[in-house]
Order: C-alpha cells, then structure tokens, then sequence
C-alpha cells in the first residue's frame, strides 16, 4: 500500500473539476426536488392526492422503486429520486476505472510502480477519492434535505442510500478493472452489473419479492429513508463494498501489470481483404460495443413496450397524472407516453455515440492512428471512418430500441411506427455525436465536455418541468426541438435543423484535426 495517499492527492488532483460538478450535481438534485415538492405540495391534502396517482403503478414502481411515505415531503423526495442511485453508481465506476485500468492501458501505472509505490497502491488510492466523494455526496445531500427543514433521520438515511450504492459500485468497477485490458471493457462490464442491478430491483420491486435484496440498488433503497428508517442495510451495503475490493485486490495479485484475467484473443496473422479501408477497420473496432449497446437498448425498448400496455390504466387512476402526460402533445396518452420514454432512450442511446467517437481519442493516445497515418491513409479518411461508425452505429442502436418497444406492445402493427419515432431523435443525438468530433479536432483536451453536455441534456429533461425552466433554457438541448413523435406528427424541419448543426461541428471539428499536430 506504499504511496496510497500520494497517489490519492494526485488523482484529487487530476479530478479537481470532474468530481465537485459531479458532487454539486448529484447532491444538489436532491435538495432541489425536496424544495420543488415543498412548493408543489405544500398541504397534507396535495401529497395524498399525488400519492393516490402514483401507489400500485408499474410504470413509476419501474423507473422510481416502491413508493412509501409519500404523504411526506421526505417520503416523495426519497421516491422521486431512487434513480438517482444509478447515476451515482455510474459516476463511481467510471472513475474507478479512469485511474486504474485506463491508467495501466496508457502505461503511466507501469511507470509509476517502478518507483517506490506499493502493488495494490494505484487500486487503493482510487476507491478510497472514489468513497470520498460518495460520502461527500450523502453528506452534502443530507445537510441540504435537513436544511429544509426535513427530519435529520430521514435525510441522513437517504443520503447514505446514495453513498452506500456508490461505494459497492465502486467495488464492482475495481472488479472489472482486473479482468480486462481495456478501460472501455471493463466500464462495459461493470455497466452490465448496473443494468442487471437495476433490472433486479424493478422486478423485486413490482413482484413484492426477494429479488430486491439480490440487487444493490434495492438493497440501498431498503434503508427506506422517512419511512420508518432501517440501518442495517446500510452495513449490509458497506460489507458488500469491502468484499469487491478484497476481491479486487485478490485478483489483482494474480496478473501482471497491463494484463487482464480475461486473456485478449490472438488477431489472425494477416488482415482479411474487407479491412482494408478506414470504415472496415473502425467497424471491426467497434462491433463488439455497437453489438452490446444494440441488445441493451434492445431490452429497454421492450421493457418500455411491456409498460406501456399499462399506460392507459393511468387514466383509471388518476384523469390528473393523464393531463401531465397529455399535456406535451395532441396523441393518445400511450403515443404521449412513447413520446416521453423514447427521448429519455434516446438520451441513454446517446452514450454510445459519445463512447464510440471518442474512440478517436483513444486510438490517436496510444499510437495506432500515428502508425495507420504514417501509410498513405489520409487523416479524414481515417477520422471519418470512426465517426461514420459512431453516428451510423447511433441509427442501429436507436432502431433496435424502436423494434424492442414495438415487440413489447405484443401488436406487430406498433413496430414500424416506434422505429420512426425512435430514429426521429437521431438528429438530437448526432449534435452530441458531432460535439465530439468538433471537440477532437478543435480542442482534443476538453473532450470531457461531451459527457457534461450529454448530463447537462438529461437534467434539462429531468429537471427542466420540475423547476419550471423558462424555454430559452430548455432549448439549449438538442431534444427539446425533436418533435414529440409518435404522438404529433413529424416536423421536418427541426430535424433538418438539428442535422445542419452536426454537420457544421463535424466539419469544424475535421478540418481542425486536418491542422493539428496529432498527440
């Protein structure tokens, strides 16, 4: 463990932007959706009539876990923001990953532990900034719940909630981070223990059965903060998070330093005749990541097609909660629901397309585009293929969405119409796409931009009608102009809006990498 907290510092140091505006954001939306539902809801009467809308429906119980205690403003900021636990769990894998495994990909950890710094150092030191800034989050989170005057039992035990899911998680990414190679791999397996965490807890949720305590996600809501606090979990949760470090750190002694326990694959000794242009090679890059996110929003798709079968019961139960929904468009209120589940698609289908550009960043830092471009391969050639591969992978894992959904209404009829409105946020999301091809061209060290305007979007979504945002705000998103298809009819013309948009920033962005010396 030799130069554990010298190396803490450095990585501090390093992520001395990154982790407060992840802390101010994940924090901070917690203090103010219990502020919003202070205003929204200020009489006992206004929360037990929300919460007549809201109890025994599948579709919130999905997105949001069980609801309880909400005749309580603790208890419906502790519902509304259960999902909030997913993004704290990404955050803590991801920056997990970024100082363990990506470090070993570039070579730095290799340089770093000829010195005198223990083995298990580099791992250690980035769990322990990680814990830090999940504690940081829960303590910040309660403090602000408690400001607002909420019960300090309640508002401690929801901000554990969140720093106890970040820690396991942190746990889990340091697992994957020994198993593969890549950082890009090892981030992909740790979000499939995500997305199966969450998949657990929504079934458990929904079904009253012990499938939430087999998820870590469920496990943390089971704290049930403001509604009668239970502790033990919490402990539960920390155990958990020790036992993936030890497991971590036992499998880390057994490999060596750049070397994955998941042996990489032999190539052939020869490359095959259809890899001989930019495009083929990025797709041979990047099909095994155009694969997974293809199955993946596949699977959302039909969990959204399963729910929305459900939608109308919505109007059963509550003509208020049907007004809401409605209220964006002129369709049906299962096309409004569409309307509203496949933005959010699209906003998680937007990952890939950054992923998958910023593949751009990684090939050109370790030095395979230097060796590629050294032929007589053209630098836009060689870019365009990889941004090709991003933006026409976007269209493949967007259809596949649309086709998962279309499945899940169990009427065949519905599958043609939902791969149009899914494809219909395809203009929105190659903005972002083309955002990082402006930001490699232009400025590569700020690439990290894309990933806070990809957040900043999904906030917006999130945030925006809760806070009531004037719309000059709102329409900084590239979907908010997105018409609400299927439940209004296709406008062409923001689309082609928007299109005219990626193209600039991707000229703009190839035509500076045409200009720039290469890293």
């Amino acid at each position: 463990m030799t130069g554990t907290l010298t190396l803490a510092r450095f990585m501090l140091r390093r992520d001395r932007i990154l982790l407060p505006v992840w802390i101010a954001i994940l924090a901070g939306f917690v203090v103010i959706t219990a502020s919003s539902f202070q205003g929204l809801y200020p009489t006992l009467q206004d929360r037990l009539h929300f919460a007549a809308t809201v109890e025994g429906n599948t579709t919130f119980t999905i997105l949001y876990g069980l609801p309880r205690a909400l005749d309580t403003i603790g208890g419906l900021t502790s519902w509304r923001t259960g999902s909030l636990a997913v993004i704290v769990a990404l955050m803590s894998f991801l920056v997990v990953g970024r100082h363990t495994r990506a470090e070993e990909e570039t070579g730095r950890t290799e340089l770093i532990r000829a010195g005198a710094v223990g083995a298990k150092a580099p791992v250690a030191a980035a769990l322990l900034v990680v814990a830090g800034a999940d504690v940081a989050i829960a303590a910040i989170a309660a403090l602000g719940l408690i400001a607002l005057g909420l019960p300090a039992a309640g508002s401690v035990a929801l901000g554990a909630s969140l720093g106890a899911c970040g820690l396991m998680f942190a746990g889990v990414g340091a697992v994957t981070a020994q198993l593969t190679t890549s950082a890009r791999a090892a981030n992909g397996l740790a979000g499939v223990v995500l997305g199966a965490a969450f998949a657990l807890r929504a079934v458990g949720d929904v079904e009253h059965n012990a499938l939430t305590w087999l998820s870590p996600i469920g496990l943390a809501h089971e704290m049930r903060p403001f509604a009668g606090e239970r502790w033990w979990p919490l402990l539960l949760c920390v155990l958990i998070a020790g036992a993936f470090a030890a497991l971590a750190f036992a499998l880390l002694a057994r490999r060596d330093v750049g070397a994955g326990l998941f042996a990489d694959r032999p190539g052939p000794p020869a490359a095959t005749p259809h890899l001989r242009t930019a495009l083929a090679l990025a797709f041979r890059l990047q099909r095994g990541g155009l694969l997974a996110w293809s199955v993946g929003m596949f699977v959302v798709g039909l969990v959204l097609g399963s729910i929305s079968r459900n939608a109308q019961d919505l109007i059963d139960t509550s003509k208020s909660v049907a007004d809401v929904i409605e209220r964006s468009a002129s369709g049906t209120i299962v096309d409004a629901f569409f309307a509203s589940v496949l933005l959010l698609a699209a906003l998680m289908a937007t990952g890939y397309t950054i992923s998958s550009a910023l593949r751009l960043r990684s090939e050109e830092t370790s030095g395979h585009s230097e060796m590629l471009l050294s032929t007589s391969l053209p630098r836009l050639r060689w870019a365009g293929g990889h941004l090709l591969m991003a933006l026409g992978g976007s269209a493949v894992v967007l259809a596949a969405t649309g086709l998962g959904a279309g499945i899940g209404t169990q009427d065949a009829s519905e599958i043609p119409r939902l791969i149009g409105a899914a494809l219909a946020q395809l203009p929105a999301v190659w903005v972002l796409g083309a955002l990082v091809a402006a930001l490699f061209g232009l400025a590569p060290e700020a690439l990290r931009l894309a990933w806070v305007a990809l957040g900043a979007c999904f906030l917006l979504w999130f945030l925006g009608p809760l806070l009531d945002l004037p719309s000059w705000i709102l329409d900084l998103s590239p979907y908010e102009h997105v018409p609400a298809v299927p439940a209004v009819s296709l406008d062409a013309g923001p689309l082609l809006g928007l299109t005219a948009v990626a193209a600039a920033l991707t000229a703009a962005g190839l035509i500076g990498f045409q200009r720039r010396d290469t890293a």
